[in-house]
């Protein structure tokens, strides 16, 4: 993830904290379903529901062998080839897109 997309997960996760620490009052439950940023994203990726009350939306996929060239072509190739999967490893070619949707704004990086 990128700087923009960690700010912002932040920024979502402190609203959600505040929210649900006033749900919660008078008392705190022993075990708060999001004690760390890292839960409260793995449950937006995978709680439908929880992700739409929050209005987060973080997508991961896998990028195609020909997804991986146009980056290694883009960047170190302009020639054109294709490699294989292991050879963009090597040179540091990312594997996965990232995309990010809060109140409409959609944020997409490469890990």
């Amino acid at each position: 993830m990128n700087n923009e997309q960690q700010e912002l997960l932040y920024e979502v996760y402190g609203k959600a904290l505040l929210e649900l620490a006033f749900d919660w009052l008078p008392y705190t439950p022993p075990n708060p379903p999001l004690d760390t940023i890292e839960s409260f994203i793995n449950k937006c990726k995978t709680n439908p529901e929880f992700s739409e009350k929050w209005g987060l939306k973080i997508e991961e996929r896998e990028l195609s062998l020909e997804e991986r060239a146009t980056i290694w072509n883009n960047t170190h190739n302009p020639v054109g080839n294709i490699y294989t999967h292991n050879q963009y490893d090597e040179n540091d070619i990312p594997t996965k897109l990232i995309t990010i949707t809060y109140n409409d704004k959609t944020i997409e990086s490469y890990g």
